[in-house]
């Protein structure tokens, strides 16, 4: 698919709208979300079904600050089951919004954490069991920043919306009736002819400032972008899933499987216009495999045009943030997790099993290890990882940083230096899965604990653990 100079630019970018928010007695910045059915007009037309919180399609931008006590009051109004994930947020497991904490129709969730953890670009969605790719596939995430002190001392654009932009960008296809098809699936699930972004199709964004930060978050569910401009500038990447880089990396394209973030700073030129496009990405697929699964798809996202006068911005600060290079030594053992077909070493997701169990605040090494010939990638909760090696080599820039989500090409192997946070439970697991989200959904997924140490071995008596897979 190509549709270089096929996309009509002609409806201004929708920005989600940041969420309102109080505090309460107890001093918790207090949000409302609500899961509900709606309507979008994505071609002139046609009304589409779909789902959104507190609105038809999206949700607002939750934003929060580092050591802040916060708590969402999420309503199901839906017809279904739904959860709600806060993807890249470290948080105990009971908050998580994994399948165990299900909300059913006409019922209110009241997760409460503090946050703690730098500041970043996050995200929410549904991750109910079984169902996680058609909900979010009809329009249920939203955005979740974290701000912190260091970063806010830092010159980098930062005005929400207006040259602090995010970019929601997720990939549908409609049928006739402009209902969204899900049957026309490939072995990744459903790779869509329209790229929506903030729920627009064929947006354009003004600005009014020389250098424009951009929040790239792939939301689609299985679509991989190779995020780039069409006159090949130059832009500066600064931050991806877990935070801000040790330093603004110089490149051309960066790479997004489902889920992961990037933020990227460009610069712009009174007058001009440019567009961001996806070029046909590299997936390590063989030839037969990489036209099915979108490795030859070349998609214009959006235009961005300049206003003819332009308000400067001061330079690009060398360093960013202190990140010391990943030491192998921290860790305590290693774990190999194999995906192959939709499963994981050899097992379907089992709601009733525990796979591993971990002990709080230690390190351990996974080594995440693709021996199908399709593409996957690899998302842990409540934990930021470093990435040690693929293959054997040393991590490119855009993978030096702080990640909770991994590409892993087929017959790739790639090591991971995890950390786990202080929060226990020998109750309640977190999960790690693969991202493409009807992987997902048909059993490539696992569960972990985290508990006290000592605890290990005791756990299973709680949760009739299955010790031949943790």
């Amino acid at each position: 698919m190509d549709t270089v100079g096929q996309v009509d630019f002609a409806r201004p970018l929708a920005v989600p709208p940041l969420a309102e928010s109080h505090l309460d007695g107890d001093g918790r910045r207090v949000f409302d979300l609500v899961a509900q059915d709606g309507e979008r007009e994505f071609v002139p037309g046609l009304s589409t079904p779909t789902r959104g919180f507190n609105g038809d399609h999206l949700g607002p931008t939750l934003r929060a600050r580092q050591g802040e006590r916060v708590a969402v009051r999420v309503r199901n109004d839906l017809d279904e089951v739904t959860t709600v994930h806060w993807h890249g947020m470290r948080l105990p497991a009971a908050m998580d919004g994994t399948p165990h904490q299900a909300i059913e129709p006409g019922e209110t969730w009241e997760p409460t954490w503090t946050v703690d953890q730098p500041a970043a670009t996050l995200w929410y969605h549904p991750h109910p069991h079984g169902e996680t790719e058609k909900q979010v596939y009809q329009g249920l995430a939203g955005l979740f920043l974290v701000d912190d002190p260091e970063e806010a001392a830092l010159d980098l654009p930062r005005e929400y919306g207006v040259d602090d932009i995010p970019l929601v960008v997720r990939d549908v296809r409609l049928d006739g009736q402009g209902r969204l098809d899900r049957e026309s699936r490939n072995p990744m699930g459903v790779l869509g002819d329209t790229v929506l972004v903030n729920g627009t199709a064929g947006p354009y964004l003004e600005v009014e400032d020389e250098r424009v930060r951009l929040r790239l978050l792939n939301a689609s569910t299985a679509r991989v972008y190779d995020f780039g401009f069409a006159d090949d500038r130059g832009f500066a990447l600064v931050g991806t899933d877990g935070g801000l880089l040790a330093a603004p990396h110089r490149t051309t394209r960066v790479r997004l499987s489902p889920g992961e973030r990037a933020e990227i700073v460009v610069d712009l030129v009174a007058g001009e216009s440019t567009v961001l496009r996806s070029t046909p990405p590299d997936l390590g697929t063989g030839d037969a495999m990489t036209g099915r699964v979108g490795g030859r798809d070349t998609l214009d996202i959006l235009e961005i045009r300049a206003a003819g006068d332009l308000r400067p911005a001061p330079p690009l600060p060398d360093t960013l943030a202190d990140i010391p290079p990943p030491d192998p030594a921290e860790s305590v053992t290693t774990r190999e997790f194999v995906l192959s077909g939709r499963q994981i070493n050899g097992g379907s997701m089992d709601m009733s099993r525990v796979d591993e169990v971990v002990v709080r605040d230690t390190a351990e090494t996974w080594v995440v290890r693709n021996d199908h010939n399709q593409p996957h990638n690899f998302h842990v909760h409540d934990v930021r990882f470093r990435v040690l090696d693929l293959d054997g080599d040393p991590p490119p820039p855009p993978l030096s940083g702080w990640k909770d989500t991994v590409y892993v090409p087929p017959g790739g192997e790639v090591r991971l230096l995890i950390r786990f946070g202080p929060h226990t439970d020998p109750e309640v697991p977190y999960m790690y899965h693969c991202h493409l989200l009807l992987h997902e959904d048909l059993g490539m997924m696992g569960q972990f604990l985290v508990v006290e140490p000592g605890q290990e071995d005791t756990v299973g008596t709680l949760l009739d653990v299955d010790h031949d897979h943790g």
